[in-house]
């Protein structure tokens, strides 16, 4: 029954004289995730609204499904929409809505008239005064609740007339590309997933890195984190992954760095690494799922020394979340049960028995002088070696 679709959104709608820029944004999207439907559909914004018109016989579910992974959607609003041919016409729809939408009319209500066309022969208190009486009389049962009503029938006056009473929530957040581009620095873990998920909905663009390290991870590691990189672009759009063999470099710092500061020293170079990707791609920062205190590598004195190599901004989103809240978002985003399978990353492979938890900033850049005769040119090998997958939904 239902024929279009009214967007609301929230953010968006306090960002003053350059609002239009996130709206654009925004329909952008929506026609994006609409592609992934069938039939055919047109998106219009006008006075504050988004509407999405059906041309076409489509699925309502799937419809819905995609729209509820749009950054910036706060709410889906299933809608009619009817042509003004008078009050007796339009008293017709309405009371035909509410008895296909509502089975059991034993509810209370209230109506929401918004006149944004003023050549309608009847004010809002007038509209709903009378679309009111009309229902009571058809419907007995139903009762008026003017505070906390169970449905609240929304009427809106434009150039169709368009009636609702659903709001689907929406992810909410701002619309992917709003925001600037950054690097998500991806593993097969659980949590960098879910960070490039959190960032996405903050408007950024997501392009991401994978360090690979065969044979000491295998295809089946590489497809796992391909996989990811698509779960996670059905909320942030294509996502552009730089697979870097890094098998290469973690040898070398094998051989000559302290094997305590194995995995810091390492991590410092993918750092690097991300870094050099990130500005020959235009991003603006990095992004990490790392956690405080979730393992060694992640102590604050850890990701201090880590830090230490960037100049680009570094978000960690999920910096005070603890290990079940990231798995409750992992697992409400669909990525959960890809993270979990069995096969390893390049951070896992090269793991020191005693790592070290506190790292001396000093230390660690001497020792990191044992690199000097190949590091900067295996580093540019990898770069060189960059293989590029598009990963999109």
């Amino acid at each position: 029954m239902f024929t279009a679709f009214l967007i609301k959104y929230a953010e968006i709608g306090v960002k003053g004289k350059n609002r239009y820029l996130f709206e654009e944004a925004l329909v952008h999207q929506i026609k994006y995730v609409l592609k992934r439907c069938e039939g055919g559909f047109k998106v219009t914004r006008t006075d504050g609204r988004i509407y999405i018109h059906a041309l076409s016989e489509f699925d309502y579910d799937e419809v819905v499904e995609n729209l509820k992974t749009v950054f910036g959607v706060s709410g889906i609003c299933p809608v009619i929409h009817v042509p003004d041919e008078g009050f007796d016409k339009l008293s017709a729809t309405v009371v035909d809505y509410i008895d296909k939408v509502y089975e059991d009319k034993n509810i209370t209500f209230k109506v929401n008239a918004r006149r944004a066309r003023k050549n309608y022969p009847m004010n809002s208190m007038e509209i709903n005064r009378e679309l009111g009486g009309v229902l009571l009389e058809s419907y007995p049962e139903m009762k008026v609740d003017v505070h906390h009503p169970d449905v609240m029938l929304y009427v809106e006056i434009r150039e169709k007339i368009y009636i609702y009473s659903i709001e689907i929530p929406g992810p909410g957040g701002m619309p992917v590309g709003s925001n600037g581009k950054a690097m998500l620095l991806l593993s097969g873990g659980i949590d960098s997933p879910v960070a490039g998920y959190m960032i996405a909905k903050r408007g950024v663009k997501i392009d991401a890195v994978y360090f690979h390290a065969p044979p000491y991870t295998s295809d089946r590691a590489k497809q796992k984190v391909i996989d990811l990189a698509r779960l996670v672009s059905r909320y942030a759009g294509p996502v552009y992954l730089h697979i870097i063999n890094f098998t290469e470099i973690q040898l070398y710092i094998y051989e000559k760095c302290p094997h305590e500061e194995l995995t810091i020293i390492m991590r410092r170079y993918m750092m690097r690494i991300a870094e050099r990707i990130a500005r020959e791609n235009e991003c603006l920062g990095l992004i990490t799922g790392e956690s405080i205190g979730q393992v060694a590598s992640q102590t604050v004195q850890s990701l201090a020394v880590t830090n230490e190599v960037c100049t680009l901004p570094v978000f960690r989103p999920l910096i005070g979340f603890d290990k079940m809240e990231i798995v409750d978002v992992s697992e409400r985003i669909g990525t959960y049960e890809t993270s979990i399978l069995p096969f390893e990353d390049c951070c896992t492979i090269f793991v020191a028995k005693h790592p070290v938890t506190k790292p001396n900033l000093k230390v660690i850049r001497r020792h990191e002088e044992y690199l000097s005769e190949k590091i900067d040119k295996l580093v540019q090998q990898a770069i060189d070696t960059d293989e590029v997958v598009i990963a999109r939904w």
